[in-house]
């Protein structure tokens, strides 16, 4: 890409807000969130490719599967002599004519205020949040505890009972007090977070925190059987993934967390997210979790054209902790599937399945 194609190029089409000055001091992050023009599910090729093309501009890019990405473009702007929003459209543009890939961009400070952007960003859009105090606390103000960092649903649950259900209560509230409800080290965070302070780099070849898999079915699925039964197939996958691939070449991983997403024949989407009871990477643990997260969304006959379940908030597997289980069945479960990796490992993934999933 030449300087002269990145100052030329038109500006994104949903452009939401005043252009970030180049040359100014700080990070300029963008997110990226990645969509196949045609509504298909995201595939590996595209994602690898289009995180090569931010590798072409910046060396600074974090992957975050299964859809996302995350750059500092401080030093592209410089180089390019443009603005976030022209320099986004020219990456939108050249994500949709090397791979079929439309993006939905949003641009801040920080990685925090960055994913917040792209997630309120119209589809095909481009948002940014000026690097100002005042334009932060206002992009932030009304949006759900929720969505800051650190605060899960446990945190939430707690700041919403004592009425600070917004990111801006959540602002004005004195330190001391978030720090007598959370605790000294998350109140302390927590109160940074709500004011747009977010010190994490974007870190290029970071471990990636979540893995996800998806099922396709070949024709608008209405039978919750079929819907389990792809259920059971992901959460084998996933468990498979998680105790066999761990960071840098360790023993496996484990998950905190565990979102169902269901795709319907109207294009909607719905997702849910539950906390585990602690860190697994057991197949039952996920599979029990993601039937109680299908049976809560109570889908009554619904039209599902794809089910995805991601495994969230990964570590290493030999720094997690594990309730000593009394139940002989559970301990069983889990020797079966050291063997059952070991085969798989040697023979092959589909070389052993379960009866249900074996027609």
């Amino acid at each position: 890409m030449t300087a002269a194609a990145a100052a030329g190029a038109p500006a994104a089409a949903g452009a939401e807000a005043p252009r970030p000055d180049p040359a100014a001091p700080g990070r300029v992050v963008a997110c990226l969130r990645l969509h196949p023009a045609d509504g298909t599910p995201l595939g590996a090729e595209q994602y690898a490719g289009v995180l090569a093309l931010l590798g072409g501009l910046t060396p600074a890019v974090q992957a975050l599967p299964p859809e996302a990405a995350l750059a500092d473009v401080r030093g592209a702007l410089r180089y390019f002599g443009c603005d976030a929003v022209r320099l986004a459209a020219v990456v939108r543009v050249r994500a949709l004519a090397l791979y079929g890939v439309d993006c939905t961009v949003g641009v801040a400070g920080n990685p925090m205020l960055a994913r917040a952007a792209a997630r309120a960003a119209r589809p095909g859009g481009t948002l940014v949040v000026p690097d100002e105090p005042a334009a932060v606390r206002g992009f932030l103000a009304h949006k759900p505890v929720g969505v800051l960092d650190g605060v899960g649903p446990k945190a939430a649950r707690t700041l919403c009972s004592y009425g600070l259900d917004s990111v801006g209560k959540v602002a004005a509230a004195p330190p001391a007090t978030l720090r007598r409800i959370l605790g000294v080290r998350l109140g302390r965070e927590v109160h940074e977070r709500a004011l747009g302070i977010d010190r994490t780099p974007v870190e290029p070849g970071a471990s990636a925190r979540s893995i996800a898999a998806e099922r396709p079915f070949d024709r608008d699925e209405l039978d919750p059987v079929q819907h389990r039964r792809a259920l059971l197939s992901l959460t084998e996958e996933l468990g498979a993934k998680l105790r066999t691939h761990g960071p840098d070449g360790g023993r496996g991983q484990v998950c905190r967390a565990l979102s169902l997403t269901v795709r319907c024949a109207d294009r909607t989407t719905l997702t849910r997210t539950r906390t585990l009871a602690e860190p697994t990477a057991h197949s039952s643990a996920l599979t029990a979790t993601a039937y109680a997260l299908y049976a809560g969304l109570g889908l009554q006959r619904a039209r599902v054209r794809a089910l995805s379940l991601r495994a969230e908030d990964l570590s290493a597997a030999e720094r997690a902790t594990r309730q000593l289980s009394l139940d002989p069945q559970d301990e069983r479960a889990r020797r079966l599937e050291a063997v059952t990796d070991r085969v798989r490992a040697r023979f092959g993934p589909h070389v052993i399945a379960r009866g249900t999933l074996a027609a």
